[in-house]
C-alpha cells in the first residue's frame, strides 16, 4: 500500500503545529513515515502528553502516608488498612473523561468511557467495586440535549450493568455552555492487596511483549488526537473515531487478568486506552528505560488488510499489553485460552532506545522511544487571571416557596432517579447507600469497613473565580464524605476546560489548579490520579471550566455510617456559619436568570474543623447532608422528601434560606441529641444553631408553605419532563 506524502495539510490533520513537526525532523534527522507521523501525533497530543498542563499539575498535593501510588500510573492507590485475612488492603481509583466521543456517538462514547476506566483499575491488580459518573449537558431545550442524555445514560448503564459493577453516585448538570460539547467523566474504584499492586514499567531485556484481550479493528483510529481538538463544522465526520465496546468481553478480560496476576507471570501490564498499542508500548518502555520491538504481523486483527498505521493507532476496546516472564508463557496462554481471549507474543523488550515497528517484512517505524515521551512539547502557555466579578446588586425579595419550586422544578436540582434507576447499584451485594442520598457507600466484602464515594464541582463558581471555585470543589467533596461519616482519604481529578491557547482559558485552568492544590493540602486529600481534558470548545465557544473532583473516604465500621434520612419530629440544626452569600447561587441563576457576583469564599480551616466535628460527634446525629447548591432550603427539602416527611424552617430571609456559604452541614437530631451536639459545639467553638424541625406533611419556609406531596410530584417528575422522557 502506498503511503501518503507528508504534506503540511497532513501534518495539520494530525494535530501537529509546524514547529512541532520541525522538532520531529530534528529528533529523527529525516522525514517520518506515515506510521511514524501517526505515532508522534498520538504521543504528542494534549490527551497523552499533557503538554499544556504538566507544569501546573506538578504543583498539586499528591503525597501522604495513605498514598501507595500517586499520579503517573494507570490509577492511584491508597492504603485502607487490614482486610479480613489480616493483610493490608488498597483502594485503587481514577476518573477520566470521554467527552468528545460521547458527543459524537453518545451510547458508545459513554460506554467505552466506562470500559476504559474499569481497565485502568484492574490493570493495577484490583477488582472493581464501584463506579460513578459526572455528566454535563447543554440547555434542556437545545435540539441535541435530549438525544445526548438518553444515549449517554443508556451507554453507561449498558456497560456497567453487563460488566457487573455497582454505579453508586455522581452528578448531572445542564447549562447552555455545554450545548456543543457535553462532558462525560467516568470514575471507577477497586480493591487489591497492598503488596500486590501491578505497575506498567517494563524491566529486563529480551522479555516477551504480549497482546491480551480482544482483536484489533479500525474503530477509534485517531481518537486521542480527536480528543485534543476543538469541535467545528466537521464534527459528524469524526464519528468513525469513536470506539465500540463489549462489556462481556471486558468481564472475561478482568477475570483472566486477575488470574494471570496470581500466576506470577506478569512483569508489567498496561491498558490499551488512548492511542492504543502506541501509547501502551511507549509508556511501558519509557518507564522502564527500555526499547520495544513490535511485529504487527502477530497482532490479532478482526478486519482484513489493516495497515501498520491503523494497528498502531486503533483504540479498539478490551485490550491489554503485558511484559511477561518467558518461563510462564505457556501457563499464561492457557489462562487466556480458557477465557476465550486472544494471547499473542507481538514483540520483545530491547536494550536500545528504539521503538521498532515491523509489518509485512518492512520496517514501518524506527524511532527513539524515549523521545516520544520525554521530548513531547511542554508549554508554559501565557495566561491571564480571571478578573474579579462586579459585586452583586440588590435582589427583589421573592416568596421562599416560589424559589424552592423554581429549583426543584429545574432538571439541575430535580430528583435524578430517571438517571440512576437505569444503573445497577446493588450488583455484588455490598452497596450500603444507593445513589440519590449523598455520597455513595460500598462495604468492603467480608469486613465491617466501607468506602464512601463522591464527585463534585460547581462550574459557575469556577468561571467567576477559578481559585475559589477550585477550592470549593475539593471542599464539597470533603463535606459529602464527612456527612456520610467517612474520613476523607484522597481524590482524583478530571480537569475539563476549553482551549488552553487562549490566555483567559489558561488562566481559568491555572487559578483552579492553585485552588485545588491549596484545598487538598489543607484537607489532607492528596490527588493520586486524574485526567486533563482540554479543547472542550465548539466553534470557539468554551464550556464552563469544570474541574471535577472525585473523592474517596474510609468508614472504619458500618456503625459509623451517618444516615441521609431524618425521622418525623427530628430537630434541624446547621453546623457552620451562615452569612447569606447569593453570588453565583442556584437561586440567582434559576429564579432571576443571572449568573453574577463572586463565588462564595472557602475557609479551609473552617471546612476542616466543622467536618472533623461532625465525624467526631456522629453519635448525636441521625442524618446529615452538606449545604451547597440551593443552600439550606434545598438541602432541607431533599432530606425531608427522601424521608417522606415535611419540614418547617424558621429563617424567613431569602439570603439565609438560599445562601450558599461553605463549610456547613444540615443535621437531624432528636431533642436530647441536639442538646448534646450543641454543648459539644460550644466546647469546640464550632458555630451551630437550630433552624427548625422535620415532620408533618407540609414544607414551610418561614411563613410560606406548600404540601409536601405537591412539591414531591414536581421534584420527581421535572428531570424526565425536561428531556421529553416523562
Amino acid at each position: 500500500m502506498n503511503e501518503p506524502n507528508i504534506s503540511p495539510e497532513l501534518i495539520a490533520a494530525h494535530g501537529l503545529k509546524p514547529d512541532e513537526y520541525d522538532r520531529i525532523l530534528e529528533i529523527i534527522g529525516r522525514e517520518p513515515s506515515f506510521t511514524e507521523l501517526g505515532i508522534f501525533s498520538a504521543m504528542w497530543n494534549e490527551h497523552c502528553s499533557y503538554k499544556s498542563s504538566k507544569k501546573w499539575l506538578r504543583t498539586l498535593h499528591t503525597e501522604g502516608p495513605q498514598v501507595i501510588c500517586g499520579p503517573g500510573e494507570n490509577a492511584g492507590v491508597v492504603d485502607i488498612g487490614e482486610g479480613p485475612d489480616g493483610r493490608r488492603m488498597a483502594l485503587v481509583f481514577k476518573m477520566e473523561s470521554h467527552n468528545h466521543p460521547s458527543y459524537i456517538e453518545p451510547h458508545q462514547g459513554a460506554a467505552t468511557g466506562v470500559g476504559g476506566i474499569l481497565r485502568d483499575v484492574f490493570t493495577m491488580g484490583a477488582r472493581p467495586i464501584a463506579a460513578m459518573n459526572a455528566l454535563s449537558f447543554g440547555a434542556p431545550d437545545h435540539p441535541r440535549t435530549a438525544h445526548l442524555v438518553k444515549g449517554v445514560v443508556e451507554g453507561i448503564g449498558h456497560y456497567g450493568n453487563c460488566f457487573g459493577v455497582p454505579n453508586v453516585g455522581g452528578e448531572v448538570r445542564f447549562h447552555s455552555a455545554y450545548n456543543g460539547n457535553c462532558l462525560v467523566n467516568a470514575f471507577a474504584a477497586g480493591l487489591a492487596d497492598a503488596d500486590a499492586i501491578f505497575y506498567s514499567a517494563a524491566s529486563g531485556v529480551g522479555m516477551p511483549v504480549v497482546y491480551l484481550g480482544a482483536k484489533t479493528g479500525r474503530d477509534g483510529v485517531g481518537g486521542a488526537t480527536m480528543a485534543s481538538a476543538e469541535f467545528g463544522a466537521d464534527t459528524e465526520e469524526k464519528r468513525p473515531t469513536v470506539q465500540v465496546g463489549d462489556p462481556f468481553t471486558e468481564k472475561r478480560l478482568l477475570e483472566a487478568c486477575l488470574e494471570l496476576m496470581q500466576s506470577g507471570a506478569v512483569i508489567s501490564i498496561q491498558d490499551m486506552g488512548a492511542a492504543g498499542l502506541t501509547c501502551s508500548a511507549v509508556e511501558m518502555g519509557d518507564k522502564g528505560g527500555l526499547g520495544i520491538r513490535l511485529d504487527l504481523d502477530r497482532v490479532p486483527c478482526r478486519e482484513e488488510g489493516m495497515t501498520a498505521y491503523e494497528m498502531m493507532l486503533s483504540e479498539s476496546q478490551e485490550r491489554m499489553l503485558m511484559v511477561l516472564k518467558p518461563e510462564k508463557e505457556d501457563a499464561a496462554r492457557a489462562i487466556f485460552e480458557k477465557w476465550d481471549l486472544d494471547f499473542a507474543v507481538v514483540g520483545e523488550t530491547i536494550a536500545e532506545d528504539r521503538f521498532l515497528i515491523l509489518h509485512g517484512n518492512e520496517t514501518k517505524a524506527d524511532l527513539p522511544l524515549s523521545k516520544l515521551s520525554s521530548e513531547a512539547p511542554k508549554y508554559d502557555r501565557p495566561w491571564q487571571s480571571t478578573p474579579a466579578p462586579p459585586e452583586l446588586g440588590e435582589l427583589v425579595r421573592i416568596d421562599p416557596i416560589d424559589g424552592l419550586k423554581a429549583l426543584i422544578g429545574n432538571p439541575n436540582y430535580a430528583h435524578k432517579g430517571w438517571v440512576w434507576e437505569q444503573y445497577d447499584h446493588m450488583v455484588m451485594g455490598d452497596t450500603v447507600r444507593p445513589p440519590g442520598l449523598g455520597a455513595g457507600i460500598v462495604r468492603i466484602h467480608g469486613t465491617d469497613k466501607a468506602i464512601a464515594f463522591t464527585a463534585d464541582v460547581t462550574p459557575r463558581y469556577v468561571r467567576a473565580n477559578p481559585y475559589e471555585g477550585g477550592k470549593q470543589a475539593v471542599a464539597e467533596a470533603f463535606r459529602n464524605l464527612s456527612a456520610a461519616g467517612a474520613r476523607p482519604l484522597a481524590a482524583t481529578d478530571n480537569l475539563n476546560f476549553g482551549n488552553p491557547e487562549k490566555p483567559e482559558i489558561m488562566g481559568q485552568f491555572v487559578g483552579a489548579i492553585k485552588g485545588i492544590g491549596e484545598a487538598c493540602r489543607a484537607l489532607d486529600m492528596p490527588i493520586v490520579s486524574g485526567n486533563v481534558s482540554l479543547y472542550n470548545e465548539t466553534d470557539g465557544n468554551a464550556i464552563l471550566p469544570t474541574p471535577t473532583i472525585g473523592g474517596v473516604g474510609l468508614i472504619e465500621h458500618l456503625d459509623a455510617v451517618v444516615a441521609a434520612r431524618p425521622e418525623d419530629g427530628d430537630w434541624a440544626l446547621v453546623i457552620g456559619e451562615t452569612r447569606g452569600h447569593l453570588g453565583q447561587s442556584a437561586l440567582l441563576a434559576e429564579v432571576f436568570g443571572r449568573e453574577e457576583g463572586d463565588a462564595p469564599p472557602v475557609d479551609l480551616d473552617a471546612e476542616w474543623r466543622n467536618g472533623a466535628f461532625l465525624r467526631d460527634n456522629r453519635a448525636y446525629v441521625k442524618a446529615a447532608c452538606d449545604l451547597s447548591d440551593g443552600g439550606l432550603a434545598l438541602a432541607a427539602f431533599e432530606m425531608a422528601e427522601t424521608a417522606g416527611v415535611g419540614v418547617a424552617l424558621e429563617p424567613t430571609d431569602m439570603d439565609q434560606l438560599f445562601g450558599e456559604d461553605q463549610a456547613r452541614y444540615l443535621v437531624a437530631c432528636s431533642f436530647d441529641q441536639a442538646e448534646a451536639l450543641m454543648a459539644a459545639a460550644a466546647r469546640a467553638e464550632v458555630p451551630i444553631y437550630s433552624v427548625g424541625r422535620f415532620g408533618g406533611d407540609t414544607v414551610r419556609l418561614g411563613t410560606s408553605e406548600a404540601p409536601l406531596a405537591d412539591l414531591s410530584d414536581l421534584y420527581r417528575g421535572a428531570f424526565a419532563r425536561a428531556i421529553g422522557a416523562a
